[in-house]
């Protein structure tokens, strides 16, 4: 069954055999970013640290969760979670999905191998920590990476603003850089703070964010529709040509 960003691994499609899966949120906003250096420079390595919004939990549960612990909070009053192992408000929790017998989770597992899956690099070293952050809508991924040779900021910020799909937004001079807040109900994937890895000669670092809830999974699956309509490998309905 293969596993499909359409600006990543368009092809992939013609493999389906009736069911084309949409990957995680986390993971798609991660590979839009990573992969149009990899092309120019092959990634080694990528330590991903993950800020995921309450929405990404998926219904309405977690979203009221978050507004009634915040009115309790502020109100001095004590919260009971629910949907979360412990309060969400004015909080953040290392723990999304299960735990694996490796002391990582579930999530964090699914971002490697469905990053090496999708780029299509069964050697790349990938370690994740994944975050629920309390924040309505919106994932932020700090995201460091190793490259094969070294690599200038300035030439990962040309080739990100020319790729597909992605809106570099990268001004420290006046705090430019991707939010969440700002990030919610748009469909791009945003990059900034890209600069030099200063533990590592050949890495660099950058701040990816994005709307969960249309680029991580409802627009995705769309652009997945709409890429085979254009391939021709489905006809919409009614059409009979």
């Amino acid at each position: 069954m293969p596993l499909v960003v359409p600006e990543v691994n368009p092809n992939d499609l013609k493999h389906h055999k009736g069911i084309i899966a949409n990957p995680n949120c986390s993971t798609i906003q991660m590979v839009v970013a990573l992969y149009p250096l990899h092309k120019a420079n092959p990634i080694k390595r990528i330590i991903a640290d993950t800020y995921q919004s309450v929405s990404g939990v998926g219904g309405i549960g977690a979203l009221e969760e978050l507004k009634t612990q915040v009115k309790q909070v502020l109100e001095g009053e004590v919260t009971t979670p629910h949907v979360f192992p412990h309060q969400i408000a004015f909080n953040v929790l290392p723990e999304i999905d299960v735990f694996r017998d490796d002391g990582y989770t579930k999530e964090e597992w699914k971002m490697l191998e469905e990053t090496r899956k999708i780029m299509h690099a069964d050697g790349l070293a990938v370690s994740a920590t994944c975050v629920r952050v309390p924040v309505l809508v919106g994932h932020a991924v700090a995201v460091h990476v190793e490259f094969s040779q070294p690599m200038a900021p300035d030439e990962a910020l040309k080739i990100l603003s020319r790729a597909p799909g992605i809106k570099v937004l990268d001004d420290t001079s006046i705090s430019l850089y991707p939010q969440p807040w700002s990030a919610a109900g748009t469909d791009e994937v945003f990059v900034g703070r890209i600069r030099k890895d200063a533990s590592n000669a050949k890495g660099l670092v950058m701040w990816i964010v994005a709307d969960n809830l249309r680029k991580g999974a409802a627009l995705n699956a769309i652009q997945i529709a709409e890429e085979m309509i254009k391939r021709s490998w489905v006809k919409p309905e009614g059409d009979r040509r």
